[in-house]
């Protein structure tokens, strides 16, 4: 049995997706639809840069989307692969939005207005410089949440990511961060800052998730067959309104990447298939699994050597 998934934030290069947009119509009649959607040249945006302008969450979410949602229907449409008969569709984060609107929750156009709409959200719920993120190596999630809780009259910080065996993403205020840093050199835990301008998945985004809780209710989700896997429980989504709730609790909550492909080995999957820009989360999967099979589909080349 096999699962699709889809690559969040972090993805993005410029140039991803030319070769299947100069090909395929059916690619290029999506990259319009986004412009037209956004009312925004995010095709420009994804084709010839600038990397500063790509990389604004308020661009990248759409973008990847637009990117994964093109690869599927390639897929799908032109070369009839039985995507539709994966035992799941999952994503990272805003990758979860891509695996629902491929999933037929929501269509298209709203997936990625809503992305535009998350992605504005979500930079602005903190004051731009106030807070970020950092990546913690060759730990536990276990060992982590035991610092957290022993500092937590020190210093507050929160578990958005947890990605791998060994990769777990903490997200707080740059001043309770720098403490973390220091309390992790000591415990000989080797960390990174990353290169991001806002602490993603803590209660730090509480404004976003009003945000989204207003655009998110307003929609029309649809029923579909196909099984998601939820970033916030690593369980299966059982319908339209449990998917709307968790996509809220999504802004503030961890996202249990690890949990979730256990989760889907346990019930059976043996084979994952990224489909979008880059290669991020087979690396985190063969992290978590070295036994699974795994395809990266970034190109037709990938497309064609795919078997299932």
């Amino acid at each position: 049995m096999f699962s699709l998934v889809f690559p969040g934030q972090g993805s993005q290069t410029i140039g991803m997706g030319k070769d299947f947009f100069k090909k395929y119509e059916l690619v290029k009649n999506l990259f319009k639809l986004a412009d037209d959607s956004l009312e925004i040249n995010l095709s420009k945006i994804i084709l010839e840069g600038p990397k500063e302008k790509l990389d604004l969450t308020t661009n990248t979410q759409p973008a990847i989307f637009l990117i994964s949602y093109s690869i599927f229907q390639v897929m799908k449409k032109e070369f009839d692969i039985s995507v539709d008969q994966a035992k799941y569709f999952a994503g990272h984060s805003l990758g979860e939005y891509s695996a629902l609107s491929a999933a037929n929750y929501l269509g298209f156009s709203e997936t990625i207005k809503l992305l535009k709409i998350r992605g504005d959200a979500m930079q602005n719920a903190v004051p731009d410089g106030e807070g970020g993120m950092l990546a913690v190596l060759g730990s536990t999630v276990e060992i982590i949440e035991e610092i957290l809780n022993e500092n937590k009259k020190n210093f507050l910080a929160d578990i958005a990511n947890d990605n791998s065996e060994g990769q777990i993403v903490l997200s707080g205020k740059n001043d309770a961060l720098e403490k973390l840093v220091q309390v992790l050199k000591l415990k000989n835990i080797k960390c990174i800052k990353l290169p991001v301008s806002a602490p993603f998945h803590c209660k730090l985004m509480n404004q976003a998730t009003e945000i989204m809780k207003k655009e998110i209710q307003k929609l029309d989700f649809q029923e579909s067959k196909i099984k998601l896997i939820s970033n916030v429980t690593a369980k299966e989504i059982t319908n339209k309104d449990e998917l709307k709730i968790l996509l809220i609790d999504q802004i503030e909550n961890r996202v249990r990447w690890r949990e979730s492909v256990i989760s889907m080995i346990k019930n059976g999957v043996s084979h994952f298939i990224e489909v979008g820009p880059g290669k991020v989360l087979s690396g985190l999967i063969k992290r978590t699994n070295k036994d699974v099979k795994i395809n990266t589909i970034n190109d037709e080349s990938d497309i064609r050597d795919l078997k299932l």
